[in-house]
């Protein structure tokens, strides 16, 4: 029988446990990008960095996606294991890897024909342009390797394995910092030698999320059309929302990578170090969404509606307590953190804008992480949708526009995060009305 844990103990340890490690997890995919930056930037070359900085938006989008597919996975999962129904379980964790894996295989199809189109129209041009589709023309064809990994992390969070989902991504991001230097230096392949070390990173992560499920926690069922084809309805329901919600934040990064290339690879760079920064420095607050997400999933199954309220509150409390902390360390550190990069004239005064009051405006993304969370495992996953892309166009592109005009390259930033603090505030909303809505 499975074990349903989140149904029993303090909500707040839950929280505080299932946001650390599943942040450690994701963290480390993202930090695949920021290793890579890393070692780019050593080279020395404006037109690599801002390559890996329109290619950063691409895969920004990808791993949207994935995340998005797995956020229904997890759902389905979570509330099985609420009910104390490990076959269900098992059955869903099945069908719904399959159908992650199916669409991530034309996701990645569709995106790699388009590469070209795409890097242009966030702004790329000339020899940047040049690198940034050879870069992504190695990665993408990985993605399906990305959506198993996700969606096994995932599954494995639905069964309260923080620890081992954790491990999958950790041990890949460990395996592309090794490969890093010994590829782009070593061999001389430079953005080559970057893109083929994130290829076998994500072998890894696949072959590491899998494991696990397969030793500790029922494995899989034998696949068959007839089943995949029952739960492609249900992982539908949530996955389309989920997906639509996750890529509206790469959607609205595109709009900022534009606005900021008219202010030449130097801006771009600069947004560049920020934007691989964001996810690693806030992975807790990612994460979010989906480790509380198991959470609320099983004590939903469980129609204990008080647990879910308390879980919802106690994130919220997390948020704030994760944003203060991590803000003061980036801004003791924006000095070093600068150097890290070699970063000079507006790269640098961008990631010193980064590194101080920006921050603490995080705070209202996390908000609407908590929002999405709380909605998509209640039933309401189009409650996120709408709110996501409304952060990311009508919260993000006039604000945006305003700042910029005021005070240029840094003003695109501080537009990008005011946009955030009216969309939080209906996000808190909505899922409180969703909570009551439930409980009826």
């Amino acid at each position: 029988m499975a074990r349903a844990r989140f149904l029993e103990g303090n909500l707040f340890r839950h929280v505080v446990v299932m946001s650390l490690t599943s942040s450690v997890g994701l963290m480390a995919v993202f930090a695949v990008d920021l290793i890579n930056m890393i070692f780019i930037s050593m080279l020395g070359r404006a037109e690599l960095a801002a390559a890996i900085g329109y290619a950063g938006a691409v895969l920004f989008f990808t791993t949207s996606f994935g995340i998005g597919m797995a956020i229904a996975v997890s759902a389905l999962v979570a509330r099985a294991v609420g009910a104390r129904d490990l076959d269900i379980a098992r059955q869903k964790a099945t069908n719904g890897l399959l159908l992650g894996l199916g669409f991530g295989a034309v996701f990645a199809a569709v995106i790699w024909a388009a590469l070209s189109p795409l890097v242009s129209l966030l702004g790329a041009v000339g020899e940047t342009h040049a690198l940034a589709v050879h870069y992504l023309a190695i990665i993408i064809p990985s993605q399906p390797l990305l959506m198993v990994g996700i969606t096994g992390g995932a599954i494995l969070r639905s069964h309260g394995d923080a620890r081992r989902a954790m491990m999958a991504t950790v041990v890949g991001a460990l395996v592309n910092a090794a490969l890093d230097p010994v590829l782009i230096f070593g061999f001389g392949l430079e953005l080559t030698g970057a893109a083929i070390a994130s290829v076998i990173s994500r072998v890894v992560i696949a072959a590491m999320a899998l494991l696990p499920i397969l030793k500790h926690h029922g494995g899989f069922d034998r696949p068959s059309w007839r089943s995949v084809s029952a739960d492609l309805a249900p992982v539908m329901a949530i996955g389309l929302p989920a997906v639509l919600a996750q890529v509206a934040t790469p959607v609205g990064q595109a709009f900022v990578t534009r606005a900021m290339a008219a202010y030449g690879e130097a801006a771009v760079a600069g947004m560049a170090i920020a934007g691989r920064m964001t996810p690693v420095a806030f992975g807790v607050i990612f994460a979010l969404s989906g480790a509380i997400g198991p959470i609320i999933g099983q004590n939903f199954g469980a129609g204990r509606m008080d647990r879910v309220r308390r879980a919802f509150t106690d994130a919220l409390i997390f948020t704030a307590l994760v944003i203060g902390v991590v803000s003061a360390v980036l801004f003791g550190l924006r000095g070093p953190i600068a150097n890290l990069f070699q970063a000079q004239g507006m790269t640098r005064d961008l990631v010193y804008l980064f590194c101080g009051p920006l921050t603490l405006l995080f705070f209202f993304n996390g908000v609407i992480f908590v929002g999405n969370a709380a909605c998509n495992n209640l039933g309401r996953p189009f409650t996120s949708t709408l709110i996501n892309w409304g952060r990311n166009t009508l919260g993000t592109v006039p604000f945006m526009l305003w700042a910029g005009q005021l005070w240029g390259a840094p003003g695109v930033l501080i537009g990008q995060a005011l946009g955030g603090v009216v969309f939080a505030g209906l996000s808190w909303w909505l899922a409180l009305r969703v909570m009551a809505r439930a409980a009826r």
